[in-house]
């Protein structure tokens, strides 16, 4: 049987600010962000299985992906926890805003590779994360390849 990809799409709000960046972004703004998400594998062959003919049902990948991504980002806003920015999360935080403090620049490039992470880990064994596509704007995305991160 041949492997197989198949790719599901999420939508999600999300701030953010680029902390000591030199242009309009070091100041909190939103994107609406699109992510695609293709997994690998071979389609399952025992026809006694309800997924019969499926690499993961899309239900069950997007499980995974709400739970670890979608939930937790949409609506809410993002800052690298080690930037004076932290003083503006926690007053945000007070007033009942939904902040997510990361360890890194929260830029796309460094968000989809957080997100690559948190998906595989809860990827069936005998499913692979082949890439993920996160898009900022119409016309602007950063991509993740598992064959880049061997």
């Amino acid at each position: 049987m041949s492997n197989i990809r198949i790719t599901k799409e999420f939508s999600f709000e999300t701030g953010h600010a680029l902390y000591g960046y030199d242009g309009k972004c070091k100041n909190v703004h939103g994107h609406s962000y699109k992510l695609s998400v293709t997994v690998i594998g071979v389609p399952i062959s025992d026809r006694t299985n309800v997924k019969f003919g499926m690499v993961i049902d899309f239900s069950d990948l997007k499980k995974i992906v709400k739970e670890e991504i979608v939930d937790h980002f949409d609506h809410a806003t993002v800052f690298n926890e080690t930037t004076p920015h932290i003083e503006l999360a926690n007053e945000l935080k007070n007033r009942g805003h939904h902040v997510i403090l990361v360890s890194y620049q929260p830029t796309s490039e460094n968000m989809v590779t957080d997100f690559a992470e948190k998906i595989k880990n809860r990827l069936p064994k005998s499913i692979q994360l082949h890439s993920l596509k996160l898009q900022e704007t119409d016309s602007s995305f950063a991509e993740w390849y598992a064959s880049d991160n061997i």
